[in-house]
């Protein structure tokens, strides 16, 4: 039966009809009465809290946390599970407010439903901090719109850039079932040196379950066969790998077997991310890096090296091209050989010039479909939110560009970005029609992008008022924006 046809005694209550669905009898709708909005349940409401609606015989629901808890158990698709090697796509959602756009975005990318897995729910512990949300709020946001918009495809939920245990348990509280570990901290850039050899005997060898003399036996003996190509390792570029990644390795490691002890029997899925470094990864190193995680007993559906090039926030790739293509096909062979595994794209928003570049060289169409390739996004949908504010209320935008230029080396300590706040214009020489073109200019783009928690803490509540009132609007500017970023993915 249609589930529509059972909305009867509903003329008092406006109806979100794409969030229309029957589960074993029920019918469970979104629905709005004045300025409030709930949860129509009709059928068994057991366990529901809310209020009887007479006219529907129905039982309205407020949108809390139990609300959504009991629509979880009744509707499974409102929890993320993990991709696997599908192709996937992580949306970071800084406002709580960026899920509507980023789903229209899949559905009007041809070929999106079908050959990309979304990533909804995606937030740091950094980004929690400065935001002022947390993993709960991060999945519960994602989880709503996902019931509004009537998304039925598998989703996922990654809890971004884990540093140390004590990071893992409110995010598996809340659901989560993407970890990506961020062994960055234990790298050690400057293997160049002259203390290359004590820097290897000084490697915790007892917690890497190796010896010095075990780990030459393995990678000395004869040379890696990557798809046919030797790689070979000498003494020298063996320890300069081992100087470089052995602590991550081993960090990584002791991360792994706490998440998989705080999931205990629930699925969850692994990232392994090593981008957020000074130098880029080898391909030797990575091939260090796969292969002692492997021995260690960890599994992982994506690994993130550091590529060469510079991969700055909210802007196009910075490098050479055709260097780049060489080395990443390169890494594309190892995680093809060595798992198979996804090669993951951090700070990966606006990186229009290498997508069609990761795509054909991840792609394995002659094996299962789409490329094995995961893009993780965050601070471009807060730039899209910002470029809705400039086009619906000019005034706060230039409030907000003000704090931006005002905070910007202060802010930019923590990531990397090169963008000359001198060549970025003040708000009061800016008139209202000049104010979007600053998100197509490259240093008002890094600007406004990583001075989002000043911004929030001085006009976070404003912006989401004005987003709310204008949910379609920045729908809209999302869906323009993203459908970009999948073509290349989607074919």
């Amino acid at each position: 039966m249609n589930p529509l046809a059972q909305l009867s005694g509903v003329d008092d209550l406006e109806v979100v009809r794409r969030s229309v669905v029957a589960a074993d009898g029920n019918t469970f709708v979104l629905v709005q009465r004045d300025d409030s909005r709930f949860v129509l349940v009709l059928g068994d409401s057991s366990g529901f809290e809310g209020e009887d609606h007479g006219p529907s015989g129905g039982r309205l629901c407020p949108l809390t946390p139990s609300t959504l808890a009991r629509l979880r158990r009744r509707l499974p698709w409102l929890q993320p599970v993990p991709l696997g090697l599908r192709t996937s796509f992580g949306f970071g959602d800084r406002l709580g407010l960026a899920t509507p756009g980023h789903i229209q975005s899949i559905r009007h990318t041809r070929g999106g439903t079908d050959r990309i897995a979304p990533v909804f729910a995606q937030q740091s512990v950094r980004e929690n901090s400065r935001t002022g949300r947390t993993p709960r709020q991060v999945m519960d946001d994602a989880a709503w719109a996902v019931f509004e918009h009537g998304w039925r495809d598998p989703w996922g939920a990654d809890a971004d850039h884990l540093k140390v245990p004590d990071d893992v348990s409110d995010f598996a509280d809340a659901g989560f079932t993407f970890f990506t570990i961020d062994p960055g901290d234990h790298v050690d850039d400057d293997v160049d040196g002259t203390h290359l050899e004590a820097k290897v005997h000084d490697l915790p060898w007892g917690s890497l379950e190796d010896s010095l003399d075990d780990l030459e036996r393995r990678f000395l003996s004869s040379p890696f066969d990557l798809e046919g190509t030797a790689v070979p390792f000498d003494r020298a570029s063996l320890w300069g790998a081992a100087a470089k990644y052995g602590r991550a390795v081993d960090h990584t490691a002791q991360m792994y077997h706490h998440i998989a002890a705080t999931m205990a029997d629930r699925p969850f899925e692994l990232e392994v991310s090593v981008d957020e470094t000074d130098t880029p990864t080898s391909v030797s190193e990575h091939i260090y890096i796969a292969s002692e995680l492997r021995r260690l007993g960890v599994r992982w559906a994506s690994l993130a090296p550091r590529f060469v090039g510079r991969f700055e926030k909210g802007v196009d790739y910075i490098g050479d091209l055709e260097e780049f293509s060489q080395q990443f096909a390169l890494h594309a062979a190892v995680a093809r050989q060595m798992g198979p595994y996804k090669l993951s794209l951090h700070s990966g928003s606006d990186k229009f010039s290498i997508y069609p570049i990761a795509s054909r060289l991840t792609n394995r169409k002659s094996r299962s479909p789409g490329p094995l390739v995961h893009v993780k996004t965050a601070g471009t949908s807060f730039l899209e939110a910002l470029r809705a504010v400039a086009r619906v209320d000019p005034e706060l935008f230039r409030s907000v560009l003000a704090v931006s230029r005002a905070r910007y080396e202060r802010d930019r300590v923590t990531y990397h970005v090169s963008a000359d706040l001198s060549r970025v214009p003040r708000p009061e020489n800016l008139d209202d029609a000049g104010l979007e073109d600053l998100f197509e200019q490259f240093d008002a783009r890094e600007v406004l992008h990583v001075t989002f928690g000043s911004i929030l803490d001085r006009y976070g509540d404003r912006i989401r008022a004005t987003l709310v009132r204008n949910e379609q609007a920045y729908a809209d500017v999302l869906t323009s924006h993203f459908t970009k970023h999948l073509a290349d993915f989607a074919q």
